[in-house]
């Protein structure tokens, strides 16, 4: 049996499933939302689009309202893939939208996908194939200026896989956590939009189909079926007894540009950050009492890992720190913003705002649902911040009631009312 056979046998076990990992309509729709405004006609290309449950939802719906959706160029190395998207394209009205192409993603030729020629690069559940970094390098020619790529990886979502997972994964594909892959998107040259772990509902849309066809299959004493169907009940074993380790992310990237509003990338603090934190933190205020407090909460159990964010400057210095830790009001959980601080000398250059959203859009992809913050009225509210009396949440201390404020960001949690009850390092 040959790698070729093999393969074949694989696809064919996959054909007619109506997706090829996971994903769902609903967390397309999302992290096409992360995306921002797309310009009236977007052209958009899906690489690795499998069927194109991903190709189809884009071509009816990318783009600004009423527009008539996106132009999209869905590209595979399987034909039959291909097939059945062409035949669904015309069945939903839509074959004049979308454009198939059999080829490799990885080596996509320059006479037919010329620079600059995508407004939007769209590639779910396959740029493993290639590699995360190797995608990310490899794709950014065929971006348009202001273009940006949407992607989703698989990854740890666990400090210390167990042997079990990492012996099938570092032979599938080895894995890195959601930090590696920021990080690794960074180095790349891309700042994140958003990103968007999906639910374990998006693994069922793939795995529901895919093991009653390899349950309800007879095999046929062909050597490669046989193996592919070996191949994916470990799959789905390995994902039964382990699943709890690992999930997949959807990544929304765009290159940065120098002196663009992509100036400052945002992303979670390393240890190396430390000193640098501190010096912004000493520069924004008069006093050492920020930059101590700073300090104080990475030492208490307030401390959120991951939710201690820098944006960094064209040169990769810190330019600007935001920091959320718990508080508690009326006994429930949330989040309190402090300090937020950005180098006097880049002050309203975007640097706060930008560390500001990346950390906000962080929490909410964590589960949290409310962040407070003691701050000026006309800055916060561009965020969504609201006046926290709204809520019935009041400061421990006396405050204008503008500048106490509060951002839901889940709205299926209820709100509590009650006064804030700040971490000891806070001295409140």
């Amino acid at each position: 049996m040959t790698d070729t056979t093999f393969i074949e046998a694989f696809f064919t076990l996959h054909r007619g499933l109506p997706r090829q990992a996971p994903g769902s309509d609903a967390s397309t729709r999302h992290l096409l939302s992360l995306c921002g405004p797309l310009p009236e006609r977007p052209r958009v290309l899906d690489l690795g689009c499998g069927p194109g449950r991903s190709a189809l939802l884009l071509a009816a719906e990318a783009g600004r309202p009423g527009s008539g959706g996106a132009e999209v160029t869905a590209v595979d190395l399987y034909g039959p893939f291909l097939e059945e998207l062409r035949t669904a394209a015309t069945a939903r009205g839509l074959a004049g939208r979308v454009r198939t192409v059999e080829a490799d993603m990885g080596a996509l030729p320059r006479e037919d996908f010329e620079d600059g020629s995508f407004d939007l690069i769209w590639a779910e559940g396959s740029a493993y194939v290639i590699g995360f970094a190797a995608a990310l390098a490899r794709w950014r020619r065929l971006l348009a200026p202001g273009g940006t790529i949407v992607l989703t990886e698989c990854e740890w979502t666990v400090g210390e896989p167990s042997a079990g997972a990492r012996a099938f994964w570092d032979k599938e594909c080895p894995l890195r956590s959601t930090a590696g892959n920021i990080a690794a998107a960074q180095a790349a040259g891309y700042r994140v939009l958003g990103v968007h772990h999906l639910p374990d509902s998006d693994w069922a849309e793939y795995y529901g189909p895919l093991a009653e066809r390899v349950r309800d299959h007879p095999g046929a004493g062909n050597p490669a079926t046989e193996a592919a169907l070996a191949a994916t009940r470990e799959e789905l074993d390995v994902r039964a007894r382990h699943g709890h380790e690992y999930g997949y992310t959807g990544y929304v990237l765009r290159p940065v540009t120098a002196g663009g509003g992509d100036a400052w990338p945002a992303r979670p603090e390393t240890a190396a950050d430390v000193a640098a934190v501190r010096n912004v933190n000493l520069a924004a205020f008069e006093t050492p009492l920020e930059a101590d407090l700073v300090d104080a909460l990475r030492d208490d159990d307030a401390w959120v890992p991951g939710l201690s964010y820098v944006a960094e400057g064209p040169d990769g210095s810190v330019a600007a720190h935001a920091l959320l830790t718990v508080c508690k009001v009326d006994g429930v959980r949330a989040l309190a913003l402090a300090p937020v601080a950005a180098d006097p000398a880049l002050q309203r250059s975007g640097a706060g705002s930008s560390v500001v959203r990346a950390l906000l859009a962080a929490a909410k992809e964590r589960g949290e649902s409310l962040v407070l913050v003691l701050g000026h009225p006309e800055y916060y509210p561009r965020f969504g911040f609201v006046p926290a009396s709204r809520f019935g949440i009041r400061a421990p201390f006396e405050v204008p009631d503008e500048a106490m404020m509060a951002l839901v960001l889940d709205d299926s949690v209820p709100v509590p009312a009650g006064t804030i009850r700040y971490p000891a390092p806070f001295g409140v």
